[in-house]
């Protein structure tokens, strides 16, 4: 069977109901309202599972027809494509936000949990570590994902272990030490989507972690844009150098491409000041990409996801 018959094959089944998830597959729904950006053109087949099991049985009914799948977390460093996302896209419902407290420090994390929410959670029960997450506009998943971090800290540091599931639907736990972390990355393998996480963090006095926690959000409003159609540090920092410090000594602090802008605050976050689409954006980081590495020698690496077509 070749990729048009699987497509139309697919479609089929989805469109006779011959699958007990048609109340949570939507066809052809507008992907803006799931990126930061508000950007983004519509999903082929969006799928939002209410549970582990149903997300295993959907894989698996599946998993013979050669579509591609992308999955999007809490949108917070996805540019989705003016043109959409061809094939299967799939965002963990509300059902996947849960914090369970496991012993005093331990606690299991539903991957769709946001940071913030974690690190609230974490005060209110006196666990330090923590405290990061409040910084970070994700969730769990995706955080893990990236080994998303500030201010010297980062999510590997902190994760016992995940539970995930494979693209045919199997669901087995990986352990830590099992999973090569580095900057912004680890070697997961691509066909894995996480469930959970089991993290652990020490115990502390309830009043020192609302003052640290506190001190790193200020550090943060001071130095980055709030309240803006934004996705975040737009390219990795180096060893040696930050993005923004190569940005602004390459002169491309001022550019722009119609309303995708570069913030006046920091210039590693870039903007839609209102009416830029996601080609803009995307014109404007390969703008800057060439100008950097034309006037310095380094070739930007992207830390924000770009999907769609």
């Amino acid at each position: 069977m070749d990729a048009k018959s699987k497509k139309s094959n697919m479609k089929t089944k989805l469109e006779m109901g011959d699958n007990n998830f048609e109340n949570n597959i939507y066809k052809n729904i507008m992907l803006s309202k799931y990126s930061w950006f508000g950007l983004g053109g519509p999903a082929e087949i969006l799928f939002k599972p209410e549970s582990k099991e149903e997300l295993s049985s959907f894989l698996n009914k599946f998993k013979k027809i050669n579509e591609d799948i992308n999955i999007i977390g809490a949108g917070s460093n996805t540019l989705i494509r003016d043109g959409g996302v061809k094939g299967i896209t799939i965002k963990l419902s509300s059902k996947f936000s849960h914090i369970k407290m496991l012993s005093e420090n331990v606690v299991e994390v539903g991957a769709a949990t946001l940071d913030r929410k974690l690190a609230s959670y974490a005060i209110e029960n006196s666990i330090t570590n923590f405290e990061f997450l409040s910084c970070i506009p994700g969730s769990i998943g995706g955080g893990i994902i990236m080994n998303t971090g500030c201010y010297g800290y980062d999510i590997s540091k902190i994760l016992i272990s995940i539970e995930v599931i494979d693209y045919s639907g199997n669901i087995k736990t990986i352990k830590n030490t099992d999973i090569n972390f580095y900057y912004r990355g680890c070697d997961l393998p691509k066909n894995l989507i996480i469930l959970s996480a089991k993290l652990q963090g020490k115990l502390s006095n309830k009043e020192a972690i609302e003052k640290k926690q506190t001190e790193l959000i200020a550090v943060k409003k001071k130095s980055q844009p709030s309240r803006t159609k934004t996705c975040g540090s737009t390219f990795k920092n180096l060893k040696d150098k930050k993005a923004w410090e190569l940005i602004k000594e390459s002169n491309c602090d001022k550019m722009q491409v119609g309303d995708a802008q570069i913030s006046d605050k920091h210039c590693n976050f870039f903007v839609n000041k209102g009416k830029a689409t996601a080609k803009e954006i995307e014109e404007l980081i390969q703008k800057v990409k060439k100008k950097v590495l034309q006037e310095t020698g380094v070739n930007l690496e992207l830390e924000i996801k770009i999907i769609g077509i």
